[in-house]
């Protein structure tokens, strides 16, 4: 069984859960920004400084009862005004144990319906050339790629990964 739950703060185990799942898609190359992975601790503290943040939303993903999964939607500033009808998709992953049953289009699901909510229009995602799965699955749900960057990543051996840029239109004015 797969859930996806916006969340706002940790219960008991939900931060290790997290952290874990963290490690192992870092591990099979997910980044989260990392070079090399980082300590357990470097990641775990990560986790509890989005929650710190006022225009983060964390949503996290279960599978078998277990913390999978997240996404997070991040809104622009309030100082910029010209840009509140659109929010950006970040550090949408989901552990290599439990890909394959739904859960990355579940937490997109979800994210976008809080969206739709709050009246934001546009989401704005990037992923590595790489990622293919995640890739098939955003085009797949309707985003459209709007470009690519040749220098997008850089790993540990200093090559360079290419990124894509996607949006999708929420359907609101």
């Amino acid at each position: 069984m797969i859930t996806v739950k916006k969340t706002y703060s940790f219960k008991k185990g939900e931060l290790e859960e997290l952290t874990s799942a963290t490690m192992d898609a870092i591990k099979e190359g997910i980044g989260f920004g990392w070079v090399k992975p980082p300590p357990k601790n470097k990641v775990r503290n990560y986790w509890k400084g989005v929650l710190l943040v006022p225009n983060r939303w964390l949503f996290l993903g279960r599978y078998k009862g277990l913390i999978a999964g997240s996404l997070q939607v991040v809104t622009f500033s309030s100082s910029n005004e010209a840009s509140m009808f659109r929010v950006f998709i970040d550090t949408h992953f989901v552990a290599t144990w439990a890909r394959g049953h739904g859960l990355a289009k579940l937490l997109l699901e979800e994210a976008e319906k809080e969206c739709k909510k709050k009246n934001f229009s546009h989401v704005l995602l990037d992923v590595r050339e790489t990622q293919k799965r995640a890739i098939k699955l955003y085009e797949q749900i309707g985003y459209k790629k709007w470009g690519e960057l040749p220098a997008y990543h850089k790993l540990d051996n200093n090559k360079m990964v290419s990124g894509k840029y996607y949006y999708k239109y929420l359907g609101l004015s």
